[in-house]
């Protein structure tokens, strides 16, 4: 609910424009007219918290201070998420991807697998993918496993730290994933230490580079449509060049691959559809294992 107070704040359409221009900038984030009442709302409720009348004062002070840009870049950022928020994806996770990193790396010591999980917000993907990984591989504890969850909301990283959940946070989850990987803390429950180990988080901000090495999967749900075109197409070029060969990309339902010209190799699998980054070398070696029969 917006309160007088906050409808009272004076920003003119130029003044949002500077907003959303500086925020994009520093973000990449881009809120299109598709969000402009959002948008317009927000702005107004944060000028009401500091008591701004007008929308110049704003403007002022978050471009002169990187502690108030990120009070109004929270206020600003939907954590929409949840446990097991796609069942199809984990599903395809589980049924298909995990077997062929399983048989494709038994023999690699140490084996390891590493995940990364691109605008994780309060932590629950991240964690259903640790839960996917100690239901799926036989053994997990001999793996090397590192799920890698970065996010550019500071508060969504120390929610996500803690590894706290209300109970009915948890419902999407198997009943047996409650009993196995979390321990209740009063009306809460927390992930257990197995689960906790097997994630890092980390403040990253996608809008600029950074390597972080390969990784066998990369998961990034429902993060590219607050992008332009042009950053979508960039970003999905850079995990394209993260991702090991044979590697997966996973997207939500509403953002696909297909105008960034970059080479993957959508597969579907069940309700599910996946991106493979192809295996040139395992491509080689299928093909010449075929000549030598003929």
């Amino acid at each position: 609910m917006v309160t007088q107070q906050a409808t009272s704040a004076v920003v003119s359409e130029h003044e949002l424009s500077e907003m959303r221009s500086l925020l994009e900038q520093r973000s990449g984030i881009l809120f299109d007219v598709s969000r402009e009442r959002f948008f317009s709302i927000r702005v107004r409720e944060h000028m009401s918290e500091k008591k701004m009348a007008h929308g110049s004062e704003l403007l002022r002070v978050i471009r002169g201070s990187n502690v108030e840009y990120d009070r109004f870049l929270e206020r600003l950022l939907t954590q929409e998420t949840s446990f097991n928020r796609y069942p199809a994806i984990f599903r395809a996770l589980e049924n298909k991807v995990l077997p062929e990193m399983h048989v494709k790396k038994f023999w690699e010591n140490p084996r390891a697998l590493r995940i990364w999980s691109a605008g994780c917000a309060s932590g629950e993907e991240p964690y259903t993918i640790a839960i996917t990984v100690a239901d799926t591989i036989e053994s997990s504890e001999a793996w090397n496993i590192e799920i890698l969850a970065t996010d550019i909301s500071k508060q969504a990283l120390e929610f996500a730290e803690r590894g706290v959940y209300p109970r009915r946070e948890l419902e999407t989850l198997k009943p047996h994933h409650l009993t196995s990987y979390f321990t209740q803390e009063g009306p809460n429950f927390k992930v257990r230490p197995k689960i906790r180990k097997m994630v890092s988080f980390a403040p990253l901000n996608l809008a600029q580079a950074v390597y972080m090495g390969k990784f066998d999967c990369i998961f990034c749900m429902n993060v590219l449509i607050y992008f332009s075109d042009e950053r979508r197409a960039a970003l999905i070029q850079r995990f394209y060049d993260y991702l090991e060969p044979g590697g997966y990309l996973f997207l939500g339902h509403a953002e696909s691959v297909a105008k960034a010209g970059v080479n993957f190799q959508p597969i579907v699998v069940g309700d599910s559809l996946i991106y493979q980054k192809p295996d040139n070398a395992a491509t080689k070696k299928s093909t010449a294992a075929g000549q030598e029969k003929s």
